[in-house]
């Protein structure tokens, strides 16, 4: 059976979801940004119901909607977040951060992954911002960093499934033995089976991936 991870914006359809069969939330407010920080209350009952149906929260740590280069401001600010999340009992973080020239933060990057011990990481799609030679290289540094898995869509919206498989295969052939790969962007009841057909997949991510 494959795992089915939920992208919930606050508690809403979370418990719906889990019924439906998501066994993992990724947990965000404010999906119109592509998601941000929930707040503390929030991650505390996420985790109180995904505990009734032995599933898992992973925390979705962004200060804000826009880019993903972070002042130091904002990097103290998601120090603080995942630090509170951990005490709300979450299973995992997911967050991502480049420097202004589109490569991986390598820096801040170092401190968040730190603060997450004891956690799942997973590096998100801001993974898809990156060159496709810097990605190969960003795969091989996650994974010897310690991060269980990158939530990515294999190219940008609009493009042809025909093409993102293409780039589904050559970053899940690379990534073997190191990181897991989590294909997310566009997936929902109709095309579910043709991800895990075509690529082999046994994990998808999206809103519209269980109802």
């Amino acid at each position: 059976m494959p795992l089915y991870e939920f992208c919930a914006e606050n508690i809403t359809l979370i418990e719906k979801a889990f019924q439906a069969g998501a066994r993992r939330v990724e947990l965000c407010d404010n999906l119109a940004v592509g998601g941000t920080t929930p707040s503390y209350a929030v991650i505390k009952e996420a985790v109180r119901l995904a505990k009734e149906y032995q599933a898992k929260v992973i925390v979705m740590i962004r200060p804000r909607g826009g880019d993903f280069v972070y002042t130091n401001q904002e990097v103290a600010i998601m120090l603080d977040d995942i630090r509170l999340t951990a005490q709300a009992g979450s299973q995992g973080v997911v967050f991502g951060a480049l420097t202004a020239d589109n490569k991986l933060d390598k820096f801040n990057l170092e401190k968040l992954i730190a603060a997450s011990n004891g956690m799942e990481i997973v590096f998100h799609m801001a993974f898809d911002e990156l060159s496709d030679q810097d990605q190969l290289e960003t795969i091989d540094w996650l994974s010897q960093a310690g991060v269980k898995r990158i939530l990515t869509r294999a190219g940008v919206s609009g493009d042809s499934l025909e093409k993102r498989f293409s780039r589904y295969q050559r970053l899940l052939d690379y990534a073997t033995g190191k990181i897991e790969i989590l294909p997310g962007g566009g997936i929902d009841m109709d095309n579910r089976q043709t991800f895990i057909d075509q690529l082999g997949v046994t994990q998808l991510h999206g809103t519209k991936v269980v109802f």
